[in-house]
This record gives structure tokens, sequence and C-alpha cells, in this order.
């Protein structure tokens, strides 16, 4: 891994759980075990940094999400099931705790800085343009209604997920996120 890189992964870590407005440069120096010169080298500002940071979460949703789930030739069920599996596996482990690091992103960034939230706003968008597109496959084959309005519920599909993952924050209790995904397997029998 290029030094490059390992900057922006400690980065991320640590405005996961800090947040960006609280997380100083001198955080990652300390963390990263550099220099504010071999800082500057590779960012010109923490704003820089920052959004290198949401590229690379991008860049995972990119290949974990969209093209390793939803752009592969998996039967539309299998795909919104690996999605969900994902999102449990996710937000059930310890790396989890601190919610969702788009919707985190969203909540502090959205308001103060147009490009954060153009950048946070493409994962979201783009996650429910898939589900979407699987929620389509499954009226196509009958499955939903034909009158099932497939971008109304991916957005619902998207906002229970990250309100369930909020309140699995703040009331530090799996079980918002575990009956919000139950849910969702039931309502398009998934299971």
């Amino acid at each position: 891994m290029s030094k490059l890189q390992d900057i922006i992964n400690i980065s991320r870590r640590i405005i996961y759980y800090k947040g960006y407005q609280a997380t100083s440069i001198s955080d990652i120096l300390e963390e990263a075990h550099i220099g504010k010169g071999q800082f500057y080298h590779y960012f010109s500002s923490k704003r820089e940094l920052g959004l290198a940071v949401v590229d690379d979460l991008v860049q995972e949703w990119d290949r974990d999400v969209f093209e390793g789930i939803f752009e592969t030739n998996l039967e539309p069920i299998t795909k919104l099931n690996k999605m969900l599996d994902r999102t449990l596996t996710i937000h059930t482990d310890e790396e989890g705790k601190s919610g969702c690091p788009a919707g985190n992103l969203a909540i502090e960034m959205s308001e103060h800085d147009e490009m954060f939230r153009l950048k946070v706003h493409y994962i979201f968008d783009r996650w429910i343009s898939s589900i979407e597109g699987a929620l389509n496959e499954l009226k196509a084959r009958g499955h939903l209604t034909s009158d099932t309005d497939a971008k109304k519920h991916a957005r619902a599909i998207v906002s229970m997920i990250e309100g369930a993952i909020l309140l699995k924050k703040s009331q530090n209790e799996v079980d918002f996120l575990t009956n919000a995904i139950a849910i969702i397997r039931a309502q398009y029998r998934l299971s």
C-alpha cells in the first residue's frame, strides 16, 4: 500500500469515529506517523484530504455494492439479499458502531460544502438506482405487482436502512437495523 493510500485509510477511520469537523490535521499526523511536510506533499488542505476520503468511500461502494452486487448476473432477489447481508455485516460488527460513513458525512457536511454533498449524493443516488433496477426486474418477473413504483420503493428502502443505522447508533441497539432488514425482506418476499 502506498503512503498516500495509508494516509487516506487512517484519515477515513478517524473521520468515521470523530467526524470531519472534529478531526484535526494533528490527529492525522499523529496516527499516520508523518510530519506536516509529508502531509502537505500529498494534500494542500484538510478539505482536499476530506474529499479524497469521500472518493475512497465512493470507490468502495462502486466496487463492493454497485459492481460487486447490482451489476452482476445474479437474480434480483439474490442481489437485494446480498446488499442487505452486507449492510448487516458491516453495521453489526465492532467496526460499524459509529453509523454509516456516507450517512455521517451527508449529515455533517451537506449543508457546508457543495463538493462533499455532491460526492455523497452520488453514493445514495446510485444506491437508489441500483435497488430500483432490481425491483424493476422483480416487477417484470411478476414477483411485484405491475403498479409498484420501483423508484419510490427504492428510496423508501434506503431511507429505512439509513434511519435504522442512525437509530442503532444513537440508541446503541442493533435491533433497529435487524428489524428494518427483516421488514424489507418480508415486504419484498426476499426469503
